[in-house]
């Protein structure tokens, strides 16, 4: 028996280490994709950003999803549903690009990270999951250290500061509707049609602000540089997103969720690298706390789904 129990235990522990290691990486490059965006906003809006990024995520997974014979795998539900997630990426990746124009990127992601907080408490809204008071006042300890980066970073650009909490709102909401959709569909389908969707609705946007002179919706031809930037979100955030759908594949959601706080480490190295910014020791002081809340919450959730595991084992008769 322990001829086959070792070999099986070593290769769950293989494929665990096999996607905490895809996950770092993943992680660990993401804020590049800021980086960029923050490169390319200073002369493309945010809108076009954003649908570059879409498009480039389509061209890349195409070849994949067909090899895969998932593309039309659909149904009305799931259409509608696809369409709901491509909604909430653009919301999600506007307010935080649009952000990106004036605060600095190591900011913007701790704010941004509250995401985790948010999606317990509208888990326990709309889906009836059961929250305890630890995990609701690891929540209120979170935001108050959201606060203690928005405040100061308030008095320096004003209310953009409040659309990292935007985006990461958007964020949840996307990932409660991907619940429903992940568990009959394929990852690589999910993503392409996400970007479809993404990239249409963006292309709405930028026809109805086209003329508009708007920093955000009015569409403009990039020039020099800004072709790279472009290039570099949409190929840095299709290399991160497909490291991610790998790891997810190869290890648990809560052994790999506590990982994505690394961002906040590499994302303050790459700013301070290309713009020179390091958040001051205020703002230090609520990533620490919103990251402590966000892995206690990360813990405790853990906790319940290893006890509710443990069924009663009825006696032998």
């Amino acid at each position: 028996m322990s001829d086959i129990v070792l070999p099986k235990l070593a290769a769950d522990h293989g494929r665990i280490s096999y996607g905490l290691t895809l996950m770092v990486i993943s992680v660990l490059i993401s804020p590049l994709i800021d980086i960029f965006a923050k490169l390319a906003i200073a002369t493309v809006p945010s809108a076009e950003i954003t649908a570059v990024r879409f498009l480039l995520q389509v061209v890349f997974i195409l070849p994949v999803v067909l090899v895969r014979r998932t593309l039309f795998d659909l149904t009305w539900r799931k259409t509608a549903l696809h369409a709901l997630r491509g909604g909430l990426l653009v919301l999600t990746m506007l307010s935080f690009i649009t952000a990106l124009k004036v605060m600095e990127v190591a900011d913007a992601i701790a704010i941004f990270l509250i995401e985790p907080i948010i999606l317990t408490i509208l888990g326990s809204i709309f889906l009836k999951e059961t929250i305890g008071w630890r995990r609701y006042t690891a929540c209120a300890v979170g935001f108050f250290g959201a606060l203690l980066v928005i405040q100061p970073s308030m008095q320096e650009v004003g209310l953009v500061a409040l659309l990292p909490i935007v985006a990461a709102f958007g964020l949840a909401v996307f990932l409660l509707v991907t619940r429903m959709v992940a568990q009959n569909e394929d990852p690589w389908s999910m993503q392409f049609h996400a970007g479809i969707w993404g990239g249409l609705f963006c292309l709405v946007l930028l026809s109805f602000g086209e003329g508009s002179g708007s920093s955000v919706f009015d569409p403009v031809w990039p020039e020099g540089r800004a072709w790279f930037h472009l290039l570099g979100v949409g190929v840095t955030a299709t290399i991160s997103g497909v490291l991610g759908v790998y790891a997810y594949r190869a290890a648990p959601a809560s052994v790999l969720a506590p990982l994505q706080y690394l961002e906040i480490v590499s994302a303050t190295i790459f700013g301070w690298l290309v713009f020179g910014d390091l958040p001051d020791a205020l703002k230090w002081l609520g990533i620490s706390i919103i990251i402590g809340s966000g892995l206690y919450i990360i813990w405790r959730e853990r906790k319940v789904e290893k006890t509710a595991s443990i069924a009663p084992v009825s006696p032998a008769i």
